[in-house]
């Protein structure tokens, strides 16, 4: 079967665009505003309307394929491609990508995916992620289509794994509204929450911490007198945006120790501290995090760090993980462009005793969502993000309704 028509359809995301530079600079809340001047490159303000793409392959028998084109909240930031705009891209994807399928045959999602992942332009560059990360998706589904199979069939078959038996846990991101937004979580069971967006220091971290604790201990308590069943067990995790470098000004000891009190007052829950600090490099990240990782288990703690920043190609994440920089390493989907290096991580993660955590960002869309639904059943990774936004609801249904599907279909295509 053959591709006979490559269309875009530009779109909105889940969430917004957000400039974390001005954020981290002291930009304020102001509603669902920022105040404050835009310092990364090519935002117009700190907070803007998140777009996406959506490619269509219109095949031979008239069925279409789709996946959407989508990019980061903090686009621009930590080593990512830059924003995305919709109508800087749709004519690359129409001029340059469409050629890559159009009148060809659909073949393997290994070749598919190729064509355009590992393509390098004129310029020595590859396609910016949210291009490779949305062609891909739709390469998938258009190899799917033409065997009568579902997505996360054709990844078992090419890269020899099995579906997973049960739905993979679900983490839940709160955005600001981390204690409304964790009781709906608490309500529907999440395996994972709630993330809690502690993105600024004197507002949300607090200047010696202090904040963090407060909201733990309220959350355990929050979580144990309201189990929707008395075996419920969630694992917290919290995202930092590396605030703890500017709290205790990189001192990794002081960190460490810090991040121990935090585990003890989550307990008996299982801590997780996304991005405890920020070394504004990919090496110096890699040192930090596996330096901070030994100090905790010298210490006796099982506080598990994550890490995200400069962490965001399939590369950066194997070499995350060789140095064991972190115990859990997040595979943000739309920072890897093409869906089959967030396939190949999680497997790289899993080879190697790493945590593999599918994430992305709640900028994505309900169409990017599914997909990575069915990389996660098709890898079993230990948690996928509920995506996208964070209004909890959506994107956690999203996540679980497809995971959901896949397990009711395992044994019948």
């Amino acid at each position: 079967m053959k591709i006979k028509k490559v269309i875009c359809a530009p779109g909105k995301t889940g969430f917004y665009f957000d400039d974390q530079k001005a954020i981290k600079a002291g930009a304020k809340n102001d509603g669902a505003f920022y105040q404050g001047e835009a310092i990364t490159p090519g935002f117009t303000s700190v907070r803007q309307a998140g777009e996406s793409i959506s490619v269509l392959f219109v095949l031979e028998n008239g069925a279409v394929a789709h996946g959407d084109c989508a990019a980061v909240q903090y686009s621009g930031a930590g080593g990512r491609d830059p924003l995305f705009l919709a109508e800087n891209f749709i004519p690359i994807i129409e001029q340059e990508i469409a050629p890559l399928y159009v009148g060809k045959e659909i073949t393997s999602f290994k070749e598919m995916a190729d064509r355009v992942d590992k393509h390098i332009k004129e310029d020595g560059k590859a396609y910016h992620t949210a291009i490779r990360y949305g062609v891909t998706q739709a390469c998938l589904h258009a190899v799917a289509l033409s065997k009568s199979k579902v997505m996360a069939q054709v990844i078992a078959d090419e890269y020899n794994t099995e579906i997973s038996s049960e739905i993979i846990p679900i983490f839940s991101q709160s955005g600001d509204d981390r204690y409304l937004n964790a009781d709906k979580m608490i309500m529907k069971g999440v395996d994972v929450l709630p993330h809690a967006l502690f993105n600024h220091v004197e507002t949300k971290v607090g200047m010696n911490g202090e904040k963090i604790k407060e909201y733990l201990e309220w959350l355990n308590n929050r979580i144990t007198s309201n189990k929707p069943y008395p075996t419920y067990n969630p694992a917290i995790h919290i995202d930092v945006y590396g605030t703890l470098s500017v709290v205790f000004d990189n001192d990794l000891e002081a960190i460490a120790n810090y991040m121990v009190e935090l585990g003890e007052i989550a307990k008996p829950y299982q801590l997780r501290v996304e991005g405890p600090v920020d070394m504004d490099g990919k090496a110096d990240q890699i040192e930090a995090l596996s330096k901070l990782r030994a100090l905790l288990e010298e210490k006796g703690s099982d506080v598990q760090i994550v890490a995200d920043e400069w962490c965001n190609t399939l590369q950066d994440i194997k070499d995350f993980v060789t140095a064991k920089a972190g115990h859990m390493i997040q595979i943000k989907t739309p920072d890897l462009g093409g869906i089959n290096n967030s396939i190949e991580a999680v497997l790289f993660c899993k080879e190697h005793d790493a945590l593999a955590y599918i994430g992305g960002t709640c900028n994505e869309t309900n169409r990017s969502a599914e997909v990575c639904a069915h990389i996660a059943m098709a890898t079993s990774p230990v948690q996928y993000l509920g995506k996208p936004g964070m209004g909890v609801d959506e994107g956690y249904m999203i996540v679980h309704n497809e995971m959901s599907r896949v397990l009711a279909l395992k044994d019948v295509l």
